[in-house]
């Protein structure tokens, strides 16, 4: 019965995901999360290697500073060197000093042009500046960057307080080094040698750190927009998610009430993430519980067209049993009255064991079967059984062990019977039906032949059905209840096999049912 739970393309337009590219969802939320921290880690490396770069700058800047001053210091006479050092400390808003041999300070360009920069305290500043100073210190933590020393004024001011400078006097070559002011920005020194004596140039580089800080907040404000970016993608992500979801558990709610012929489960055929596998997953379940259900309906229905006959006749041989006097026509209605007693025990067996079959088999632990002795005693059992007139039956015994298959022995053992029970009864008196089994690739297959009329092609598929009634004229009334067949092509489908009927190539008349199961991994 079509509905709408059945439908293979109904993906909504609101619900499809063509831009996936055929991504997972476990995938996808690690893209956007890694995304952020991707480009987080980026900015950092950015903004950690540009002030790396600038600092060797400006420290390399403050290097030729003082090798240049030296020199042009080296080549004018002693009495020019103040008016020279004043001139070069405006110019470069730096502090320079020129030390003796012996360490003492000789001159220092304060003195002649009063301070080109000043330290400032940081208890001074307003809070913002502590703020700033927190984050310089929160990012030279993230990058794991050096501790600089603090710059100190030495007292007395001699060669031996600047580590650069006796390095320049040692190795004969200008040395730099950078030091922290008491708000953070950077003290750059450089020494460099002037024949017997030192010149050594400081200046705090304020400008350094505004820069730095300028970046960052650049930064920041590209990070401000990228975790924007990153809660409006894990929102999408998360539309793309929730929505489906909330559809399927609606469309499951509603078959829950048993109005599954009403819902749309969407399959999302364009996903191929796991939100579609379950769309799809749902929409077959929600199918198989319709089918379940129609048969159940079906079965329920049939059930009870099949009861209704023999329980009107046998009301028929009671109610005549209260008026008919004569005994000969009693005896008879006792007769048809036991028969149909017989006839309603037989079909109510038959009724449960075709209910409980597929739940039996959906529970059932499967062993190997091997199926030439299984079948040598079905046969062993009709023959010890048979009265005159019935037909004989031949089985072809395989090797030992090639017709094994993985099932339950009396679940196989009760659908073979079965199709030889119906082989028995449309052959005819002294017919002979042959039974054969045998491994064919990867399958086994168990051939039962009769000599009957066969079955019509139109037909063919029919006698499987559920109470399926054309039986041999011979037969007795209510001796078969029409359950047979369907309840041998039920155990054979849940072992995950086929059942089929042909008629015979070898012979005038007769059918030829085939059953085959998967075979058995050789042992």
């Amino acid at each position: 019965m079509a509905s709408d739970t059945d439908s293979t393309n109904n993906d909504e337009p609101g619900l499809a995901l063509a831009w996936s590219g055929g991504w997972t969802l476990g995938y996808r939320i690690l893209a956007v999360n890694v995304l952020t921290l991707i480009l987080l880690a980026a900015s950092v490396l950015y903004l950690d290697v540009f002030r790396n770069r600038l600092s060797k700058e400006r420290t390399r800047q403050t290097r030729i500073e003082a090798t240049t001053t030296a020199l042009a210091l080296g080549h004018v006479a002693t009495s020019e060197w103040p008016g020279l050092l004043a001139a070069i400390s405006k110019a470069s808003e730096n502090r320079i000093r020129v030390y003796g041999p012996d360490g003492q300070l000789l001159m220092d360009s304060w003195k002649l042009t009063g301070p080109t920069y000043e330290l400032i305290d940081p208890t001074t500043q307003k809070w913002t500046k502590d703020f700033a100073r927190a984050t310089d210190r929160g990012f030279n933590w993230l990058v794991g960057a050096r501790p600089l020393d603090d710059f100190v004024e030495p007292q007395p001011d001699r060669l031996q307080a600047w580590p650069e400078a006796k390095r320049a006097k040692v190795t004969g070559a200008a040395v730099s080094y950078v030091r922290n002011a008491p708000d953070m920005t950077p003290v750059l020194s450089a020494a460099a040698p002037m024949g017997k004596d030192v010149l050594l140039v400081t200046d705090n580089d304020r400008k350094f750190t505004k820069t730095i800080r300028r970046q960052r907040a650049a930064l920041a404000a590209t990070m401000v927009l990228l975790i924007g970016l990153s809660v409006f993608l894990s929102l999408f992500l998360a539309r793309t998610i929730v929505r489906p979801l909330r559809r399927l558990a609606i469309a499951a709610h509603r078959v829950r009430l048993g109005r599954s012929r009403e819902v749309r489960v969407p399959r999302l055929p364009s996903r191929s993430d796991e939100i579609g596998l379950l769309a799809r997953a749902v929409s077959d379940m929600s199918q198989s519980l319709r089918q379940r259900i129609d048969n159940i309906e079906a079965f329920a229905a049939d059930v009870t067209h099949e009861l209704k006959n023999p329980l009107a006749s046998l009301r028929s041989a009671v109610d005549g049993l209260e008026t008919v006097e004569d005994q000969d026509l009693r005896r008879r209605l006792m007769g048809v009255a036991r028969d149909d007693v017989v006839r309603l025990d037989r079909l109510i067996n038959d009724i449960g064991e075709a209910a409980r079959t597929d739940a039996e088999l959906a529970r059932a632990t499967f062993e190997r079967v091997d199926l030439g002795p299984l079948i040598e005693q079905l046969v062993s059992s009709w023959e010890t059984r048979r009265e005159k007139g019935d037909a004989r039956i031949a089985f072809a015994r395989p090797r030992k062990a090639s017709a094994v298959v993985m099932g339950k022995p009396d679940r196989l053992a009760r659908a073979i019977n079965n199709i030889i029970d119906n082989a028995v009864s449309f052959s005819p008196p002294g017919g002979l039906v042959e039974i054969a089994a045998s491994r064919v690739g990867d399958e086994v297959r168990v051939r039962i032949d009769d000599e009957g009329p066969g079955v019509p092609p139109d037909a063919r598929e029919a006698i499987f059905n559920r109470f399926h009634s054309v039986r041999p004229e011979s037969e007795d009334f209510g001796r078969h209840s029409g359950l047979g067949l369907a309840i041998a092509r039920a155990i054979v489908e849940g072992h995950d096999g086929e059942i089929d009927v042909q008629d015979r190539d070898d012979a005038p008349s007769g059918a030829r049912f085939t059953i085959r199961l998967p075979a058995a991994d050789r042992a």
